[in-house]
């Protein structure tokens, strides 16, 4: 089973592959309708298209884009190269990456020159699902960390296709895509409460300029003939049925505003009845597991989601945190008296530092160890009588 956080997961992709490789996927329309089916177009991953099968149960919400990213970028490369060869895949994949290095976002500082080309594009993966510096900013945003991800695929398939990527390209698709989700919701009759925080958040995830308010009043002033590849344009209708979808209801002047906007672009009438079908399909089943339309208590959706995260990663370090944890009598004893009563500052802080060393013995668990990492402490200690095996449990109360 692969550990998208541990050292060697990409080699360990291809490794469990390499034996039932499925054909590449020659035509784009059913590439794309293939990505758009696991929910990445939508920036909601429910599945990975892959001849592997991957419980992503356990796996955090950055780890699921990881692979997901991987496994859509290497999609592309075989569309584009009709090559299977993963090694020459990851060449290209850090080439790419090298070049698109945006300014005030230093996507490779973790590569090392020394690193394995797979370990490298690791860290590059790894440091573009990631998008901010604290733990907490992260679980408040998560709901945008990669709504913007597919531009990295566009962008990918245009160096293959054309060897570099062109300097306008990555702030022109970001600023149309943010520009035609604004003017979608602009032409909606009944306003979402969900409206605003979509824009925020697309806007948020914008990483390959700097963003800047823009006023753009009509189609016409986006200048649409830039974009010319299949897989951009209906990205890009997609992007608007998305925004368009979120009262649960297209009305005729937003089914006007879809058939305008392909109109503009060169793209029949049936891709947007198809486009309006999908969207609905994918947002009506997964809505309530869509963070952003089930936002209206931050607080709330920031706990429920850490503490999600904190008992994944529990149950995936199960056995090396009962053997960490057992080697200390001291942390036993005050765990158990945590679960009968509230411990003392002097007892808490016992507890904080304990585990911190023991956290700093198991990499999944370094997540407590950055900025603001240590306020998820308690939910650690809440989780570890209920998730560690019986005996254990037995243990704590023989030494209370």
């Amino acid at each position: 089973m692969i550990n998208p956080s541990a050292n060697g997961w990409i080699v360990k992709f291809f490794a469990e592959q390499k034996s039932i490789l499925s054909p590449a996927i020659e035509d784009p329309s059913v590439l794309y309708n293939k990505i758009r089916a696991t929910g990445f177009i939508y920036g909601h991953i429910i599945s990975i298209d892959n001849s592997i099968t991957f419980d992503t149960n356990s796996w955090l919400q950055n780890e699921i884009s990881k692979v997901a990213l991987l496994n859509t970028l290497y999609s592309v490369y075989r569309l584009s190269t009709n090559d299977t060869d993963s090694k020459f895949f990851i060449s290209k994949a850090i080439s790419f990456y090298n070049e698109m290095n945006p300014q005030g976002f230093n996507l490779l500082k973790k590569v090392l020159p020394t690193g394995t080309p797979a370990s490298n594009l690791e860290n590059i993966i790894d440091e573009r699902v990631q998008t901010n510096d604290n733990i907490i900013s992260k679980n408040f945003s998560h709901v945008v960390t990669n709504a913007l991800l597919f531009v990295d695929v566009l962008a990918f398939q245009h160096f293959l296709n054309e060897s570099s990527i062109p300097a306008k390209y990555l702030k022109k698709i970001e600023e149309t895509a943010i520009s035609i989700i604004t003017l979608a919701l602009k032409t909606k009759s009944n306003k979402s409460k969900h409206d605003d925080l979509l824009i925020k958040l697309f806007e948020a995830s914008v990483r390959y300029n700097k963003y800047t308010k823009l006023n753009v009043q009509n189609l016409e002033e986006l200048k649409l003939d830039y974009f010319k590849n299949e897989l951009e344009i209906k990205y890009l209708i997609d992007l608007a049925g998305m925004a368009l979808w979120s009262d649960g209801v297209i009305e005729n002047n937003e089914a006007y505003f879809l058939y305008k906007l392909a109109e503009n672009m060169g793209v029949s009438d049936n891709f947007v009845s198809e486009s309006i079908i999908n969207t609905d399909s994918f947002i009506t089943i997964n809505k309530n597991n869509i963070p952003y339309f089930n936002y209206s208590n931050p607080v709330k959706k920031f706990y429920d989601q850490t503490t999600q995260n904190v008992v994944k990663l529990i149950i995936r370090n199960n056995k090396r945190l009962t053997k960490e944890i057992s080697q200390s009598k001291e942390l036993m004893i005050l765990l158990a008296i945590s679960t009968k009563r509230d411990l003392d500052e002097k007892e808490k802080k016992k507890v904080k530092s304990q585990l911190l060393d023991i956290c700093k013995t198991i990499p999944s668990l370094t997540i407590f160890l950055i900025p603001g990492g240590s306020l998820l402490l308690p939910i650690l200690i809440k989780f570890i009588p209920q998730l560690l095996p019986s005996s254990f449990n037995e243990n704590l109360e023989e030494i209370e």
